[in-house]
């Protein structure tokens, strides 16, 4: 439990800083359609990290419900291959690393999908 929280606020800090560099250091050094690609990764990295919190509380409620806990795994590989190829792709313009971006995607639609097969589990407990 604690594992996911930690790795959701460190997760949430960074897309903070890295939102506000790229505001602030990155708009008059890239073009305005890698300052949005950036910002995609940004608002993907904030979501994720949210979810990554509220794993941790749903592991505190069923700590019995194990899919939860891949959900979580899916949820943070998710930020590292989706934000974290974008973010490389901008400040690289290497355009390359924009196909591992569709497989973080993916990590993030399983882990989705993981925490709403929960459901039944989290049933039988409330």
């Amino acid at each position: 439990m604690k594992l996911f929280f930690v790795l959701g606020c460190i997760n949430a800090f960074l897309s903070v800083a890295l939102g506000a560099f790229g505001a602030h250091g990155l708009r008059e050094r890239v073009s305005g359609d890698l300052l949005m690609t950036w910002e995609k990764g940004v608002d993907y990295q904030m979501y994720h990290a949210l979810a990554l919190i509220l794993i941790s509380l749903s592991i505190k409620l069923w700590p019995e419900v194990r899919r939860v806990r891949t959900a979580g795994l899916f949820f943070f590989v998710g930020i590292v291959l989706f934000s974290g190829s974008l973010y490389i792709l901008v400040l690289t313009e290497v355009k390359s690393f924009g196909f591992i971006t569709p497989v973080g995607g993916v990590a993030f639609l399983c882990g989705w999908c993981l925490l709403a097969l929960s459901v039944h589990e989290f049933e039988s407990r409330w």
